[in-house]
This record gives structure tokens, C-alpha cells and sequence, in this order.
């Protein structure tokens, strides 16, 4: 009989911890509520900005050639050296320093007969060997007499005349300096329409794109035979366009209308 009045007193005594237990969170201090996602002292703007300015160019590149043909490999590189001098002589004494004559391709190839039947065997008709050469010429002016010279030397393929910046670095300053302008108007007119204040530059960075010689495709008028001995070829040069991106990170300064 002693052991049935324990059961009673020992579920009461278990059942007063256990509301004791549950009730002990109640009395402890509240948890603080986690801060907000932003903080309004870290908003911030982020725009780009685009400059660009156009500037004549001062330097120009003429890519040449001379190309030749002939049954065996041996005899049309001969032949291509041969006039290849000729070229190179020719550009030297029209005022071109040897060091501003550069080789930029020299490749040697078979060509073969056409075939007239799918099951034909290919019939080997000769070799063409091609030197080319990059001329590059400081006085724009004597670009076209240039290329009337080398081809009266020998030279019987012009690839490409491109057109550049000697010293592009004035330039890409300027295109910076005005992407940098542009960015700033645009993060002005932003917080305007946003109702907030433009606080200052937390952030910059840059990308000024390379200037690379324009090219440009040149017309050939050459005196024929029996026509003016003084026909030379017009060359007239493009424009170069340089470029330059930034991107700013403004603050939002808090005050009046922020947050509208």
C-alpha cells in the first residue's frame, strides 16, 4: 500500500518540473530582432559611362605582296626573292628605312590541275610562293605614291591599308575624362528620379579599349600604258575612333525624400 500513494506524488512532482520547464523561456529577456537586409548607410549607385573621341590618324601600315608561280617550288621562290628585292630597294630609296619594312607571311603551296572527273587523281600544275610584307609609313601624304612605287617594283598584291595612333595615350585620357562625365550626369538623373541624394564616388573602375589600326580599302588607279605618267594612287585616311568605359559606385546620402 505505500508504494500505491508514491505513483500519484511522484506524476505530480514530474508534471510541476515540466511546467516549470516550459514557463522558464517566458521569463528570460526578448531576442533582439535581426538587422534589416540593407543598411541604409551602404545604398549605393552603380553606373557606366561610355567616352569616345574621334582624332586623324598620323601613322599608316600597308600590307604588300608579291606572289609567283612556277613548275617546281625552287624556281618560283627564287623568283619571288628576286622581286621581292626589287620591292624592298625600291620603298628604301623612296625614303622607307629598312627597320620600318617588315615580313609578315612567306608561305610555299602546290597547286594543282582542275579536276574534270570525281575518280581523277589530282595532277600537281606548279608551285605559288607568296612574301608579304608590312610597310609602315609615318607622312599619311605619301601613302598612295608608296604603294604606286611598290607595285611598279614588282609587288602585285596589296592586302590591306590600315590607318592609326602613333601616341594613342593623349586620346584615351580625353575618352576617359568624358566616360567619366557621362557616368556621373547619369547617377545624377538617377537619384533625381529616385528622390535621393547622390552621396560621393565609393568605387571606380575602368576598360579602355585598345586602339588597333583602322583598315581601310584602298582603290587602285594606276597609270596604264600610254596614260599619265603622273596618276598616282588616292588614299584618303578615316577618322580613328577611340574609346574608354568606367563604371562609379555613388553613396546614397541619407536626408529629406530618401527612400521615396
Amino acid at each position: 500500500m505505500p508504494v500505491a500513494r508514491t505513483a500519484p506524488l511522484l506524476v505530480l512532482l514530474m508534471s510541476t518540473l515540466a511546467g516549470g520547464a516550459s514557463a522558464q523561456p517566458r521569463q528570460l529577456p526578448p531576442v533582439p530582432a535581426p538587422p534589416p537586409l540593407v543598411n541604409p548607410s551602404e545604398r549605393t549607385i552603380r553606373v557606366e559611362g561610355t567616352g569616345e573621341v574621334k582624332v586623324a590618324p598620323d601613322e599608316a601600315f600597308i600590307d604588300l605582296a608579291v606572289e609567283t608561280q612556277a613548275p617546281t617550288a625552287k624556281v618560283a621562290a627564287e623568283e619571288n626573292a628576286r622581286k621581292m628585292d626589287q620591292v624592298i630597294a625600291a620603298l628604301v630609296q623612296a625614303g622607307i628605312a629598312r627597320k620600318e619594312i617588315e615580313t609578315r607571311n612567306y608561305s610555299v603551296f602546290p597547286e594543282f590541275q582542275p579536276q574534270t572527273r570525281p575518280d581523277e587523281v589530282p595532277k600537281l600544275r606548279g608551285y605559288r610562293v607568296s612574301n608579304q610584307v608590312e610597310v609602315h609609313v609615318r607622312e599619311l601624304s605619301r601613302v598612295g605614291p608608296l604603294l604606286d612605287t611598290a607595285l611598279g617594283a614588282g609587288a602585285n598584291r596589296v592586302d590591306s591599308v590600315r590607318f592609326g595612333l602613333s601616341k594613342p595615350e593623349a586620346v584615351q585620357g580625353e575618352a576617359l575624362r568624358n566616360a567619366v562625365e557621362r557616368a556621373r550626369q547619369s547617377a545624377q538623373v538617377l537619384a533625381s528620379a529616385l528622390g535621393v541624394r547622390l552621396g560621393p564616388v565609393l568605387d571606380a573602375s575602368t576598360v579602355s579599349e585598345p586602339q588597333r589600326p583602322f583598315p581601310v580599302a584602298a582603290r587602285f588607279e594606276m597609270a596604264r600604258a600610254g596614260g599619265a605618267a603622273d596618276v598616282t594612287t588616292p588614299i584618303q585616311p578615316e577618322e580613328q575612333t577611340v574609346l574608354a568605359t568606367v563604371t562609379l559606385v555613388f553613396a546614397i546620402e541619407p536626408g529629406p525624400g530618401a527612400g521615396r
